[in-house]
């Protein structure tokens, strides 16, 4: 009978260990070896000395951390490419929730395992869709692991974007997204919608737009965001770093209306707090429906839980027939949404 999986991933301390393999999976302090699923820093920190991944996560570790910091060595893994280390078998699936974002899938003597990292179902021009891997144990996130998080289509959410930017032509709609993933993802969504204008960023968000069109990934023309221009800037989509469309570097632009991009966008208390006007539920990770049917995909008798909303998950899958396990690893979902 081949061994429970339990018996040779564990976790520790550091983050979750292969036992047979010798390494981590986006450990949260530095070590000697580590395979990191995606480049948002609760899940790739500075300071391994191996580290293995996609290669264009590698590429955004670099260009986040710097050269030195990203991994004494780097060994770069295509997607179903096979390395076999000890007697394990080792290969990469997509998880569809940033460019370069990795399942870490994992077979030893017969039994599978497979760590999702972050993931998301919904299509994105911007990364390669999620692919089911069938496993004995699936090592899940959950993010939005309530039934009150139900995402609408994204493409509905660029409407309402481009409704009140028809609404309000004299306003700068200032939108709030995240560097890595998301800044990206919106820029696709409006090219898709029609939006050719060139798009003005906030200058935290535009060497990682260029890295992303350096790896093959069309974003159109992309323009600094100045205070300087701002009259230029009315009736314009701005993207900013959340933390920036309710400061003084937005308050500065021409008639302001600060919007946000994020699941939590769903609460609305989150954004009334955070003095969002406009609220776009757009997220990078699976909503409740789809934890649940990621989780029926692959087929696995056990479910482990990684971060999130853990308990709420768990219940229902065992509503299901499947074993949850909350493996309560500290350091992730600080980086997300």
């Amino acid at each position: 009978m081949p061994p429970h999986p339990e018996t040779w991933l564990r976790v520790t301390p550091a983050g979750l260990f292969c036992e047979p393999g010798g390494f981590f999976v986006d450990p949260t302090r530095p070590v000697d070896r580590a395979v990191i699923t995606h480049g948002h820093s609760d899940h790739a920190r500075p300071g391994h000395e191996r580290v293995l991944a996609t290669s264009e996560t590698l590429a955004v570790m670099r260009e986040r951390m710097g050269t030195d910091r990203a991994g004494v060595s780097q060994q770069p893994l295509a997607y179903g490419e096979v390395l076999h280390v000890n007697g394990l078998k080792l290969w990469l699936r997509p998880a569809g929730h940033v460019l370069g974002s990795a399942q870490v899938c994992l077979e030893w003597q017969g039994s599978r395992a497979v760590v999702s990292g972050d993931y998301k179902r919904r299509p994105d021009p911007t990364c390669a869709p999620f692919e089911p891997e069938r496993c004995d144990v699936f090592v899940t996130e959950a993010t939005f692991g309530l039934p009150v998080f139900h995402h609408p289509p994204a493409e509905q959410e660029i409407g309402k974007l481009l409704k009140s930017l028809r609404l309000f032509p004299e306003r700068t709609h200032v939108v709030g997204c995240y560097s890595l993933g998301k800044a990206q993802r919106l820029i696709a969504l409006l090219r898709q919608a029609g939006w050719d204008s060139p798009i003005p960023l906030h200058g935290a968000l535009m060497r990682m737009c260029q890295l992303y069109q350096e790896l093959g990934v069309d974003l159109g023309e992309l323009i600094p965001a100045t205070v300087q221009g701002k009259d230029k800037l009315a009736g314009t989509i701005v993207l900013a770093p959340p933390s920036e469309i309710q400061e003084r570097w937005a308050r500065r632009l021409s008639d302001p209306l600060p919007c946000l991009a994020s699941g939590w966008m769903r609460v609305r208390q989150r954004a009334r707090q955070g003095g969002v006007e406009l609220p776009l539920v757009i997220s990078d990770h699976a909503d409740w429906t789809e934890l649940l049917d990621t989780c029926a995909e692959v087929e696995a008798p056990e479910v482990w839980v990684t971060h999130g909303s853990e308990d709420a998950l768990i219940h229902a899958l065992g509503l299901r027939g499947v074993r949850g396990r909350a493996l309560h690893l500290i350091g992730l979902g600080e980086d997300e949404e």
